[in-house]
């Protein structure tokens, strides 16, 4: 179902979109409310009319109808249960993709783990949608009625109701201004305190080898105690305002029994009324202490709402790309420059270049120059530019994502894979096609090497290939990027943890990938990929220092030439 987002609030249309199922929701909580009364007439017509009577079927009457509306009361409840948590359902099921999708973006743009995060906003708030703090918002607007039931009944009872709403209320309200910055600051705190656990957790045999445990126990720690401060600060202010609340409730649920005596006293009131104005005041309260009770996970949830209300607006495309594509010729870098996470620094200085099919183009230059920044570039995983990427003349951003993925293949300098088989790790976790998959593994000359593993392509390979070696891990990435045939083939560091053999199988599949007319682009520290290279890509402090064929960059570092050769403005 598509959102209107003419109002840049996502989530605040999906809710008006799920009116229609919050109907059902008001009508169920009003006949609950209305059905609450029951007990307290009942009570009503035993002390006024069969204890005075003495009638006992009268009794057997009253009982029989008080039983029966309890029951279609139960049915209500229950019924009003099921709705919520279809509703729940109904508002991960139109949201979920969305918010994780933004999610990744956002982690690709800023670097942090928003995906976890994000999705755990929307757990908890669709946990609130169905738990107990919404049935405290949909009870609470009907405090009224059973105000004006008392101001029937008397009303001193009325007033007594009203000044002991009051009292809850501001009660509330100031709670609300003692710990809205500590429920803020608590739940940064455990964020905190998550992903550094999460990080860390990681690399847990690197922090065992280099004796790293006991200074990152301490940090964690810190980051425990800061949380545990708040937590308490923020606990010690909720039970201050329980046992308060509670005093007051149970304080005005004994002044109703004294000024009903009174009143029954006064003959103003039969004992029956006393009783039912006691009973009517606890239910009167009792929404209001519900609801100061709860009044941390309203605020929680309304957190979350807000922050996938941001997320959403602020990495969420307005307008999806739909323009499919099926092959990949050129791609073109226009004026493009490169970016820090929010746009602090400037990695790459503007730069033109054209890659073709057929042609491979290493990239060279010193650490820190900018290398694997061009590669993600090129990728598609940069986002933060200037300038203008063109796919055949056309640009880059206006073709779908999903099928612009399909034609690309990428293998990243930090190689992660996931938790699962070789074969779906291959097959990029989708429909694992057998022949495909095998193609892929032949490609990069790894097929010999996986059928000698205990469970061939079926073996696990454990939580980011935790259970295979640097050099293995690094082969399966390079047949990942070339499983489904892609034309735009882009490496970084691909021989980092290779061996003779593997260095020997990478040249052989670049070779090969060559002659099959695909553009390959590849970023090296070594210089045995060069004679393999249509085209060096020099890069140093930020800037493309040199563009042209390998004996060029040779015979200038071997001191044949005055200066190297200018070639940025037609690479080509």
């Amino acid at each position: 179902m598509k959102l209107e987002t003419a109002d840049n609030r996502p989530l605040l249309s999906a809710v008006r979109l799920m009116r229609p199922d919050f109907l059902p929701v008001v009508y169920l909580s009003a006949c609950i409310n209305v059905l609450m009364l029951v007990p307290s007439v009942y009570v009503l017509q035993l002390f006024d009319r069969v204890m005075v009577s003495g009638n006992l079927m009268t009794l057997l009457a009253v009982t029989l109808i008080t039983l029966f509306l309890l029951l279609l009361m139960g049915v209500a409840d229950w019924l009003r249960t099921r709705q919520l948590v279809r509703i729940s359902q109904r508002f991960e099921e139109m949201l979920g993709s969305r918010i994780f999708d933004s999610a990744m973006k956002a982690r690709l743009v800023a670097g942090a783990r928003c995906a976890e995060s994000a999705l755990s906003d929307l757990d908890e708030f669709r946990q609130f949608l169905s738990g107990n703090g919404i049935f405290t918002v949909c009870d609470l607007p009907w405090f009224p009625l059973y105000v004006l039931v008392m101001f029937l009944i008397h009303p001193a009872f009325g007033a007594l109701a009203i000044a002991g709403a009051s009292i809850l209320i501001l009660l509330a309200y100031n709670h609300h201004l003692r710990s809205g910055e500590g429920i803020a600051k608590a739940q940064e705190s455990f964020r905190q305190e998550q992903e550094f656990l999460h990080g860390k957790m990681k690399n847990e045999d690197l922090i065992e080898v280099l004796g790293m445990h006991e200074s990152l126990r301490d940090r964690w720690l810190q980051r425990h105690r800061n949380h545990r401060e708040w937590s308490m600060k923020l606990q010690r202010m909720a039970n201050q305002s329980g046992a308060v609340t509670k005093f007051f409730r149970y304080s005005f649920q004994s002044l109703s029994l004294g000024l009903g005596a009174l009143l029954v006293i006064h003959d103003q009131l039969s004992v029956g009324s006393m009783i039912v104005g006691n009973m009517l005041i606890v239910r009167t309260l009792q929404p209001i202490e519900t609801f100061v009770g709860s009044w941390r996970s309203f605020l929680s949830a309304r957190a979350c709402f807000e922050r996938l209300e941001r997320l959403l607006a602020d990495f969420s495309d307005s307008t999806v790309s739909v323009k499919r594509i099926d092959h990949i010729g050129t791609l073109t870098l226009t004026n493009v420059a490169a970016w820090t996470p929010g746009r602090r620094h400037r990695i790459l200085a503007p730069l033109s270049l054209r890659f073709e099919s057929g042609q491979v183009t290493v990239i060279v230059g010193p650490s820190g120059s900018g290398k694997s920044t061009l590669a993600r570039i090129i990728a598609n995983v940069w986002p933060e530019i200037d300038g203008d990427v063109h796919v055949d003349g056309s640009m880059r951003a206006d073709f779908d994502p999903h099928f612009l993925g399909r034609r690309l293949g990428y293998v990243p300098q930090d190689v992660e894979l996931f938790d699962g088989s070789i074969a779906a790790n291959i097959a990029r976790f989708g429909e694992v096609q057998a022949a495909e998959v095998i193609r892929a593994a032949r490609a990069a000359h790894l097929h010999e090497i996986i059928l000698r593993l205990p469970d061939g392509y079926d073996t696990k390979i454990g939580n980011a290939g935790s259970r295979l070696s640097g050099g293995l891990r690094q082969r399966i990435a390079l047949a990942r990027a070339l499983y489904g045939d892609p034309d735009l083939i882009v490496l970084d560091e691909p021989n980092s943890n290779l061996d003779d053999a593997g260095n020997k199988a990478l040249a052989m599949a670049l070779r090969h990938l060559k002659a099959a007319g695909k553009c390959v682009v590849v970023v090296s520290h070594r210089s045995d990929l060069l004679a393999l290279a249509d085209r060096i890509l020099l890069v140093q402090a930020g800037a493309l220092a040199f563009s042209g064929a390998p004996e060029a960059l040779l015979a200038a570092r071997q001191g044949r030439q005055t200066r190297i050769p200018d070639e940025t403005a037609e690479c080509c």
